[in-house]
């Protein structure tokens, strides 16, 4: 199989090793688990891991509460639709899959949201951690729940 994906690097983390891999383009996706990439890449793809290394290690260190390392991930437009609405979710705070649906103008898609939100190629960058039931509680989540506990409260501060 092909990879869309034109460089990879591994990434030490507070929530255990994470897999980046760019295109030239901008950041493909942050897996768990390393993928079908070469961990070397074209110039431009490598400055991406570059710089996504870079935030997510200030994030981590609670210094980095908004991303800016372009982002190039594969899906549907509602999957990108969905994806747009989570980075609107501030840092620190929680939305539902109710609210998500509404705001891409579709309040009956709350499952199809929450397929989309398990899609999330950019987890931590792309926020899906902070998308909850709309009970409060808090969901599912690709890293498990364990990890999101512990992105949520490094976003609360405690």
């Amino acid at each position: 199989m092909q990879s869309p994906h034109s460089a990879q690097r591994r990434v030490a983390s507070p929530i255990g090793p994470l897999f980046l891999t760019a295109s030239a383009k901008g950041l493909t996706g942050i897996f768990w688990k390393k993928q079908p990439a070469p961990n070397a890449g074209p110039a431009p793809a490598a400055r991406v891991l570059d710089r996504a290394e870079r935030e997510l290690k200030s994030y981590f260190a609670g210094r980095l509460k908004k991303f800016t390392v372009p982002l190039d991930p594969a899906g549907t437009p509602f999957q990108k639709r969905v994806w747009k609405e989570l980075g609107r979710i501030p840092y620190g705070k929680t939305s539902s899959y109710k609210e998500i649906a509404r705001r891409v103008k579709n309040p009956k898609a709350v499952r199809a949201v929450g397929s989309a939100n398990g899609r999330n190629p950019l987890c931590v960058i792309v926020p899906c951690h902070r998308v909850i039931a709309s009970d409060g509680s808090i969901g599912g989540y690709s890293g498990g729940l364990g990890i999101k506990s512990k992105l949520l409260a490094l976003e609360a501060g405690l």
